[in-house]
């Protein structure tokens, strides 16, 4: 199922699929995508980066706030780290920061299946988008690096070493 890309959040990196590898809701739950993208309290101009998990009711993409269970919060954050290591280390190999032909960036094997993690080409604004979305990421760059850094430490801590 494809995310929405003509409501308020506009997504620049998705997970789609997530219903997949929703934790022990996987492929029983609405939670059928992640993305992160600029907030829908932004104005065009202003970014902020925002997290979103998509939930359908069936009938219709539900703006319903959820509290997030920790594998998903687990979840966006290899998606987070995901976007940051593609955007700081391939992007600039091509001229609008992604490539149109192959828009996905990786597959992340979980729960016996995986997280693709893509460029969000149905993104009507998507070349203007990525950008704002790389700007914000090195404008919250010491912010962002702080927390990975303290989540490297205690992942080492806890004897997750890669």
């Amino acid at each position: 199922m494809r995310i929405p890309t003509s409501l308020k959040h506009k997504p620049v990196i998705v997970a789609e699929d997530y219903d997949h590898i929703d934790g022990r809701s996987a492929y029983q739950t609405d939670a059928k995508g992640l993305s992160l993208g600029l907030a829908q309290w932004n104005d065009r101009g202003r970014v902020d980066i925002s997290a979103k998990v998509w939930r359908y009711t069936g009938e219709k993409w539900s703006r319903q706030s959820e509290e997030l269970p920790l594998h998903r919060v687990l979840d966006l954050a290899i998606l987070t780290c995901r976007a940051q290591l593609y955007l700081r280390e391939e992007s600039y190999k091509y001229p609008d920061f992604y490539d149109p032909d192959h828009p996905d960036i990786d597959r992340v094997g979980l729960q016996g299946d995986a997280m693709t993690v893509s460029v969000c080409t149905e993104n009507d604004h998507i070349q203007e988008d990525i950008r704002l979305f790389q700007d914000a990421l090195a404008r919250d760059g010491e912010l962002l690096g702080e927390r990975m850094q303290v989540l490297a430490r205690i992942l080492g801590e806890l004897g997750y070493h890669g």
